[in-house]
């Protein structure tokens, strides 16, 4: 018998929205199965009402960030790498790559149908490309993939699986060449080995197949005759290509529990090396150009949590680690590789995953490293701006449902310009600062009755504070030492009242407006049983769709310790009375499902890609703006194949291409790789990749 069980007939082929029960099997380890690891009783603060939150102004510092995302401004000092990659191509400044190509902001895309095709679609105009898929080669000399002989030393120099965030960095002033960096989240085995049976009946070198597919990639691209389109360089010494995983790659552990009693193995008695990195979802581009990646499902990995130590069993737990088992639902079995993930032999080893990673794309002998100043949590991803004062801060959500949002301050200030020194010093800005997490607050909690039902109003709003959980190795909450706030953060939050959110998973804030928007994916437990019940800023029974906030800093500050919030965006079918879109018509705007992953393009608009669409359509990646006349007019601009899911987004600073990571194509109940339900993108069975998009014309995309 299978040790990662199918799902009773009894529930159905969904579980989250649309989500087959395949993707909850294999990314998640059927976590809605499972109870909710948050089991506090945190109350809101009050119906707390704050001032109205000038929106004059652009936070100045925080437009830095461009200088990666937008091949503006400067690169890294060549010296960045120097003493590890001799060879390595000259990196000077970047210049803008033409005004030309930055558009007015207006979207005047024709907004495609929600459909159920097996293929990408994008409006007319526009064209795509695949941009690199799993099995591709990375690493010079990399085999061709080969199907039915793979290997774990193959798979290690090859694009893993499961894409998730896509970044790209610039390798020239000009911008031709770029590094491409993704994610890697989950390997599905039902749909990567041909006369797959059960986990059990996985070699031991199929096992560290899976191992090596995940993690992450950096590849060198080019664009195609300056066009918006890119493909992956194919010739020359390509010396920035390289694979990290979770099968033999070391990481530095940064920060305050770096060295702790709490990360100490057999294998590492010092606590500062981890080997592999786990579940990597979403992430962020930071302005000094390295890549952050979230660290997010990581307890399917472990097994013995009923023989680990009975004080460290509520702490496993609360993370979602099953602890009156030896093997949870989904257990993925890789004890039989590696007895560092049986924690009845190395209990401390979960305690080594579940932070946010730091990889310097642009030095390839570099150590990835995890920063426990961050906290350690479900992390989606994390993104970077700077504030007025030049400290930079991190928003973070942790992905679960009924758990929290955050945000990290760091002590030091970020430095400008590309010199060496400035780059060194920038590399440490994680290393150390304050972590936060979110207590929000209602100004209509009395109306709020689950329906969707806008407030007397008019929207759903109210205060909030930032509580302050440890500064360096300084702890503020009681009963716990630093090292235990940023290990065990999600029980730091359920001590001081944190408010408990219907999946906050990307948060990223706007060069433009400084605002920042979390993507609340669904929750299909709101206010059912006794889980907890609609609130202001999750004001629906039994979420299926999701919704979008927005959190505006006081004073446009991003270390204040107070804000503002909304909800712009309440998803679903527009003629459904519970959505909403910033009061827009909505009889044009286009229905969406199950928010994901955001972003922003050069001119400050906010695109949203989807995870589980519940309204049975294919996911897809929608655009609108955020100020003025436009903002709430939500218009689809892509879709993916049957059975995945859009992630990234990412447009380049000259809006001229927009990448996206199909995930999980053909993940469909009873689909193998013989039997595929999808046979996106070569026709033949379903593999995940990146796809690029841009104008025909040349122009911007969007507008």
């Amino acid at each position: 018998m299978s040790d990662r069980p199918r799902p009773l007939p009894l529930l159905g082929t969904t579980r989250h929205g649309s989500r087959d029960a395949m993707t909850c099997l294999y990314r998640c380890a059927n976590a809605c199965d499972h109870p909710v690891p948050n089991t506090s009783d945190n109350p809101y603060f009050g119906d707390l009402v704050h001032a109205e939150v000038s929106r004059r102004g652009v936070v100045r510092a925080g437009a830095v960030g461009a200088m990666v995302l937008g091949f503006t401004g400067t690169l890294p000092d060549t010296r960045a790498a120097a003493s590890a990659a001799a060879n390595a191509p000259a990196r000077p400044p970047a210049t803008p790559t033409g005004g030309k190509g930055i558009g007015t902001g207006a979207l005047t895309f024709k907004p495609i149908p929600p459909n159920t095709l097996d293929t990408f679609v994008v409006p007319n105009g526009y064209d795509h490309a695949v941009l690199i898929r799993w099995g591709d080669p990375v690493v010079p000399g990399a085999p061709a993939f080969d199907l039915r002989r793979q290997t774990a030393a193959a798979q290690a120099r090859q694009f893993g699986y499961n894409n998730d965030f896509v970044g790209v960095l610039p390798l020239d002033k000009g911008g031709k060449r770029a590094l491409l960096v993704v994610n890697h989240e989950y390997t599905n085995e039902e749909l990567m080995f041909p006369g797959f049976t059960s986990q059990e009946a996985l070699t031991v070198e199929q096992v560290k197949v899976a191992m090596a597919a995940h993690g992450m990639s950096v590849v060198e691209i080019e664009r195609v005759a300056g066009t918006g389109q890119w493909r992956v360089a194919g010739s020359g010494r390509r010396p920035y290509n390289r694979r990290v995983d979770a099968l033999s790659s070391t990481f530095e552990l940064t920060g305050p529990v770096a060295g702790s009693s709490l990360v100490k193995t057999a294998a590492d008695p010092k606590g500062r090396r981890v080997v592999g990195t786990l579940n990597n979802c979403a992430g962020g581009v930071t302005p000094w150009g390295t890549v952050l990646s979230g660290e997010e499902n990581f307890d399917q990995y472990f097994v013995g949590g009923d023989a680990a130590p009975e004080a460290d069993k509520a702490r496993l737990a609360r993370y979602g680690i099953t602890t009156t088992a030896r093997y949870r639902s989904g257990s993925r079995r890789w004890e039989r590789v590696a007895d560092r993930f049986d924690l009845a032999k190395h209990p401390n080893e979960a305690n080594r995953h579940g932070w946010i990673v730091e990889i310097d794309p642009y030095d390839p002998e570099s150590r990835p490293r995890k920063h426990t100043a961050l906290g350690r949590f479900k992390h989606e991803g994390a993104n970077v701006i700077v504030a007025r004062s030049g400290h930079v801060v991190v928003y973070m959500g942790d992905d679960e449902r009924f758990d929290y949002l955050y945000k990290f301050v760091s002590d030091k200030k970020f430095m400008t310009g590309d010199s060496w020194v400035a780059r060194r010093h920038n590399l440490t800005l994680l290393e150390s600062g304050t972590l936060y997490v979110a207590q929000l607050g209602q100004t209509s909690a009395a109306e709020v009755d689950g329906s969707g039902t806008l407030p007397s109003d008019g929207a759903f709003n109210g205060g909030g504070r930032w509580i302050k959980l440890v500064s360096g190795h300084r702890s503020y909450v009681d009963g716990m030492s630093a090292a235990e706030v940023l290990t065990f953060t999600r029980l730091a939050g359920d001590k001081v009242g944190a408010t408990k959110m219907d999946r906050p998973e990307d948060v990223e804030p706007s060069l433009h407006t400084g605002k920042v928007y979390v993507a609340l994916t669904n929750n299909t437990n709101r206010g059912v049983g006794s889980n907890p019940k609609p609130d202001e800023a999750n004001p629906r029974t039994a979420n299926r769709h999701g919704q979008i906030l927005e959190l505006v800093e006081d004073r446009t500050d991003h270390t204040a310790e107070t804000f503002t919030w909304s909800l712009p965006i309440v998803c679903g079918d527009p003629a459904d009375p519970s959505t909403y879109f910033a009061g827009y018509d909505k009889t044009r705007v286009s229905p969406i499902s199950c928010p994901d992953n955001v972003a922003f393009d050069a001119t400050g608009n906010l695109w949203i890609s989807t995870d589980g669409n519940a309204l049975g359509s294919n996911d897809g990646l929608f655009a609108t703006a955020t100020e003025g006349p436009e903002r709430g007019h939500l218009k689809q601009f892509l879709t993916v194949p049957r059975g995945a899911e859009t992630c990234g987004p990412f447009v380049t600073g000259d809006n001229r291409s927009l990448f996206v990571a199909v995930q999980h194509p053909g993940e469909i109940t009873g689909a193998t790789v013989d039997n595929p339900a999808s046979t996106w993108p070569d026709g033949d069975y379903a593999k995940p990749g990146v796809v690029v998009t841009w104008r025909l014309d040349g122009g911007p995309v969007g507008s």
